[in-house]
């Protein structure tokens, strides 16, 4: 198990980046480190066959063309994206039209907007030309995940790796439905699985496991230069959306494990100056563009969407957190904020735990419902119940709500853009009244586990590669921040579809039994058998 030296069943030596560090000292010299390609994605696009990759992609965009004339999804996040666009595009201001006046905002990142804009110029102002684009991007990112497959199979089994993800990309709904939404996961989601696979092709390079004495100053360049263009990568997702520096995060705590000796330590060291730099040049222009329109300085978009000087109900949203595990409760509680009455029978018993708080909140609400206007007093005393029920349950706060968000958020059905209710309890009276939203829900939630517990076999076969462990940690990290957010929203895991196609993919093939001679360079196998 990585970091170790043992290997799974599955792992199988192939190339001298998988040998043991003695017998890649006597191979690669100084020139060897500073010519090799750092995006050879095994010789990329070879590693698949002509019939699987055309045959994939017209099975995928005929899929993504089903949902974009039948299941066509706007969300409230649609409006603004749009008038964002527009503004941007033929007024030269990125913001909105407040009070007749066009105001620069900073409320949501540029580059879903800019996106937008780029297809309304190019092709016209029409949703259509958006969602076919957006299908157009996310096949792109179909064939990217078959390569990060490939990047975490043996040599004799990257092609067939490489073809099963494809195709499991390409005819999974779940990234495919979201082509047909004006919203920034497919985008986000082909940055996400573009920045994965230039990590994981770098721990399958040999300067990551190289000697400081293998390196040369092209060689020191080539290093600084790769994590450079990582956190360059991630700018420009964090541009779509702000969470993306997770995945640094993940990419980080892999390299500390690695490169945990003090031998290693300069590696470390140099990585994480220049995935930082990478990142701050690309957020550098949208910092300075708010410090100058906004009057403050913003990397990210402000974490409740607020614009400077508005009222953020922080209090609200901490009281929420001590209870809210369903999607369905942001539309019944937290949306209704400011624009509709919020009613008793929408809140779950688990968010009191007395008669007397059920009755200081119901007191709290009929207050807020007869204007519809959470007020500074109101958000202050919904803050104080909040801190009473931490203080009062702390494991509930802080270890069972973020596990139940966890849970909801990975095992759906995945129908939050489907006409479909997602009820499947009472079974009978639920088929008796729809029959086709019983089955779709049954259908798609069966899907859905099924890709969970392949992707979670595939990453027990491929336990050895320390690509997989670095999947794992970005899945991991990325769901522990997802269940701090004030609402439970499932689509917030789309990103992390890639790394579970990949995981699944390696599950659906068959294990190879170590053979040492077939893939071993010429000699290696003299050298490990001199050397204990």
């Amino acid at each position: 198990m990585f970091p170790g030296t043992r290997t799974s069943v599955f792992h199988e030596i192939n190339s001298p980046q998988s040998l043991p560090s003695f017998i890649c000292s006597r191979r690669v010299s100084k020139v060897d480190l500073a010519r090799e390609n750092p995006l050879n994605f095994d010789t990329t696009l070879r590693v698949f066959s002509i019939k699987h990759l055309i045959g994939a992609l017209l099975c995928g965009f005929a899929l993504r063309w089903f949902f974009i004339a039948h299941f066509p999804f706007y969300s409230g996040d649609t409006s603004y994206y749009e008038e964002l666009a527009r503004n941007w595009l033929y007024h030269g201001v990125y913001g909105f039209c407040i009070r007749g006046q066009l105001l620069s905002s900073d409320i949501r990142m540029p580059g879903y907007p800019a996106f937008l804009g780029f297809v309304y110029a190019a092709v016209g102002k029409t949703r259509t030309a958006v969602m076919v684009s957006q299908a157009v991007i996310d096949l792109f990112s179909c064939v990217l995940t078959g390569l990060l497959a490939a990047q975490l199979a043996p040599a004799s089994k990257k092609k067939i790796v490489a073809a099963v993800a494809l195709w499991i990309a390409a005819l999974c709904p779940f990234m495919a439905n979201y082509s047909a939404s004006v919203l920034t996961e497919t985008l986000a989601t082909f940055v996400t699985v573009l920045a994965l696979l230039v990590f994981v092709n770098f721990l399958n390079h040999r300067l990551a496991e190289s000697p400081r004495k293998m390196f040369d100053n092209r060689a020191l360049l080539l290093l600084a230069g790769w994590f450079f263009i990582l956190g360059l990568i991630a700018a420009a997702g964090t541009l779509v959306r702000p969470e993306t520096p997770l995945l640094l995060m993940a990419a980080t705590f892999v390299l500390c494990i690695r490169w945990r000796f003090r031998s290693d330590w300069w590696k470390l060291a140099l990585a994480v100056l220049w995935l930082a730099a990478g990142l701050l040049v690309g957020l550098e222009g949208w910092a300075i563009r708010n410090t100058n329109n906004i009057g403050r300085v913003e990397f990210l978009a402000p974490e409740y969407a607020a614009a400077k000087g508005d009222f953020v109900p922080e209090g609200f949203f901490d009281w929420t957190g001590t209870w809210m595990v369903r999607f369905g409760d942001a539309y019944r509680v937290s949306w209704k904020l400011s624009t509709a009455p919020i009613l008793m029978d929408d809140i779950p018993p688990s968010a009191f735990d007395s008669n007397a708080e059920r009755a200081e909140v119901a007191s709290l609400l009929n207050q807020y419902n007869s204007g519809c206007n959470m007020t500074p007093l109101l958000d202050y005393q919904f803050g104080r119940l909040a801190q009473e029920r931490r203080v009062r349950r702390p494991l509930r706060t802080y270890l069972f709500i973020p596990f139940e968000r966890a849970v909801m958020i990975w095992f759906t059905p995945r129908i939050e853009l489907l006409p479909y209710t997602g009820r499947l309890w009472p079974p009978g009276d639920v088929w008796h009244n729809n029959p086709t939203d019983f089955s779709v829900t049954l259908g798609l939630g069966a899907l859905n586990i099924a890709l969970l517990g392949l992707a979670l076999a595939g990453a027990w076969r491929g336990r050895g590669h320390p690509g997989v462990f670095f999947l794992i940690a970005f899945i991991v990290i990325r769901t522990a921040f997802l269940t701090q957010l004030h609402t439970v929203e499932p689509r917030y895991v789309i990103e992390c579809m890639p790394a579970l196609y990949a995981l699944a993919a390696l599950a659906l093939i068959r294990p190879s039994k170590v053979a040492p001679s077939a893939d071993l360079p010429a000699g290696a196998g003299r050298l490990s058998a001199t050397n204990p």
